[in-house]
């Protein structure tokens, strides 16, 4: 018996912890470093005041990484690597319950389950809701896009976490085709591509004081070849202001840019700046 229960204390203990999608450090789930080339979580935005990292889970499955901002209630960004496929979604919104309370289901879920499941509680203090968007003239704009993404990992996008206020304009029309091109470059060159999509808040526009528009929506890629070697890497910016010209980028180009959006230093935002 002693021998049996040395056993099962091993095994235990070599198990990757069972946590949920709220972390203290992306680190703490190994599954979520698969999302960062070279597993290099970048140190930019880290600092951001309320920032929650979360390894966004659905149906019991890791899909993709992101760094959320709980006061502007808005992603700082995701991480996610690219996949193809045109599966079927049904664009039905879920949150993140452990925003709300961290002892309660790790994986993603939609609000009006989480309604039946938890009546009278309010869960937007630290997270945007769907009625936030509701008759608000913005889009709900992905980060990671679904279209970037494949089987479950595509209905996974579908989590305001991973959203932020988009003027239709640019949602529905330039951002859209910037995603659309970028699906081409890495179908014909990358082998596998890293790429992180993200937000510069504004200083005083907000949708009902709750949730802030951002002032500017920006974009990091990392293509790789079939050794895993990198090959190539750009990244785009563009004002969400029914903005029309997305532009393009080097990775040093959009550090800089960042940096003077922020005010905050930009080191690497993929491993080795994604140099060989």
């Amino acid at each position: 018996m002693q021998v049996l229960a040395a056993l099962c204390f091993l095994v235990l203990a070599h198990l990757p912890l069972l946590r949920g999608e709220v972390v203290g450090s992306f680190q703490d789930i190994p599954q979520c470093l698969d999302f960062f080339y070279e597993g290099k979580v970048p140190e930019w935005g880290a600092a951001t005041p309320g920032a929650a990292r979360l390894c966004q889970r659905f149906q019991n499955r890791y899909h993709f990484a992101t760094l959320y901002d709980t006061l502007h209630r808005i992603a700082v960004y995701s991480a996610y690597r690219f996949q193809t496929g045109n599966d079927p979604t049904r664009n039905d919104w879920c949150i993140e319950p452990q925003l709300v309370d961290r002892s309660w289901n790790a994986g993603m879920e939609e609000e009006k389950d989480l309604i039946t499941e938890h009546k009278g509680v309010y869960f937007g203090e630290r997270q945007a809701l769907e009625e936030d968007y509701i008759n608000s003239n913005y889009d709900r704009g992905h980060l990671n896009p679904k279209q970037h993404q494949s089987g479950d990992s595509r209905q996974a996008t579908f989590t305001l976490t991973n959203v932020v206020p988009q003027t239709p304009n640019l949602n529905q029309k330039a951002w859209v085709t910037y995603e659309h091109q970028l699906t081409k470059l890495f179908i014909a060159q990358c082998a596998q591509a890293y790429v992180l999509v993200g937000a510069i808040p504004s200083n005083n526009t907000w949708i009902g004081e709750r949730v802030n528009i951002p002032d500017y929506i920006w974009n990091a890629y990392c293509c790789l070849d079939n050794n895993g070697r990198p090959i190539g890497s750009g990244g785009a910016t563009v004002r969400n202001t029914g903005g029309t010209r997305v532009k393009r980028h080097t990775l040093s180009e959009l550090k800089l840019l960042l940096g003077q959006y922020t005010k905050s230093p930009v080191e690497e935002l993929f491993h080795n700046n994604c140099e060989a």
